[in-house]
């Protein structure tokens, strides 16, 4: 493709971003020196190549996913944040906070706010944290706590009854097992073979402890779901862009929906449309996510969902300076506060 066509699809997208009706060549005139006629041309080989399509006969123009896939990846140049903007988002975000979620959940709202789109936040601990370390506590007659701490510093706390009572042996013998197998080992890694094999290794303990064990995998799993938290509903539903039966499916869903499509980003900023992924029901969408940090370490992923229709020139750089300053703010205070005890018991 030469550089008159990319000028002439730069100024389509630009244009349909912005109107939201099919661009014509007169409008692509302010954009690119060239005549009607040339542009005209240039905009049915774009046709041709699978950049743009025609809705109707005598209309003009609109982008293909392709072409917003070209656009996006190949094109676009984000407009820079001037120093009112920043000062604007810095207040939005807050300058304190009581703890990561407060931060995270903050910075979730404003985009929503400003984007007039839906903001995500997806937490990173399913995919990089490992174990550091669990331990079983008795507290009382037949009262245990297991205590667990990851990688990424989450701390669980669980409390739950047995039908006997340990001995000291089977507790040492335990916590050691726990720590030979479990230290070290991601999250991740802790699939149903993994851990029948775990529970076999136990031999003679087996029966006796493995009640115990069932209790510190189910933990491990609660800690790998993964914590997917949607704000700005109500801006897909009064998105025209949308289908509204479509819109109302994904919010009966929306957290395993949208796990399943920002499963792979959280390297880098990353927009990828509904096109690209099976099964997520809002078609003619797109996703913006990009990665913020903790002390260098992944922690999550923010992002925007709207249309592919999206002022990605302007948003880029909104999504880009939160996660900036999520990453600094999160480095710079440790906000990791322990859990509280779960008192519920489990009853037999």
């Amino acid at each position: 493709m030469d550089d008159r066509k990319l000028k002439i699809l730069t100024a389509v997208v630009d244009e349909y971003i912005v109107t939201g009706e099919p661009v014509g060549s007169k409008a692509i005139m302010k954009h690119v020196k060239a005549s009607s006629a040339t542009i005209r041309n240039e905009m049915a080989e774009l046709e041709k190549q699978g950049y743009l399509e025609q809705p109707h006969t005598s209309a003009g123009r609109v982008p293909t996913y392709n072409g917003y896939r070209l656009y996006v990846d190949m094109l676009t140049e984000s407009d820079p944040l001037s120093a009112d903007e920043k000062k604007q988002l810095d207040e939005m975000l807050g300058s304190s906070f009581i703890s990561e979620d407060d931060l995270v959940q903050n910075a979730s709202l404003a985009l929503a706010q400003l984007t007039k789109c839906a903001s995500v936040v997806a937490d990173s601990t399913p995919k990089f944290s490992m174990i550091s370390k669990v331990e079983v506590i008795p507290t009382g007659k037949r009262m245990y706590v297991i205590l667990m701490v990851t990688s990424s510093g989450t701390i669980k706390n669980k409390a739950f009854r047995l039908e006997f009572d340990l001995d000291n042996e089977q507790l040492e013998f335990f916590n050691n097992f726990i720590k030979e197998n479990l230290d070290g080992i991601p999250l991740s890694a802790l699939s149903d073979e993994y851990v029948d094999n775990l529970v076999a290794a136990m031999g003679a303990y087996m029966m006796t402890l493995s009640p115990i064990f069932s209790e510190v995998i189910k933990m491990t799993r609660e800690i790998r779901s993964q914590d997917v938290k949607v704000k700005g509903h109500k801006n897909l539903l009064t998105c025209k862009d949308f289908n509204q039966s479509e819109i109302i499916s994904f919010l009966d869903d929306d957290t395993q929906q949208i796990s399943k499509f920002i499963d792979e980003t959280f390297s880098d900023l990353h927009v990828m449309f509904s096109d690209e992924k099976d099964g997520f029901v809002i078609h003619n969408s797109s996703v913006i996510t990009a990665p913020y940090k903790k002390n260098g370490e992944n922690a999550g992923s923010l992002g925007l969902i709207g249309p592919m229709r999206l002022d990605y020139k302007k948003f880029i750089p909104y999504l880009e300076y939160f996660t900036d300053r999520i990453s600094q703010m999160l480095t710079e205070h440790d906000t990791t506060l322990p859990a509280e005890i779960d008192q519920t018991e489990d009853n037999e």
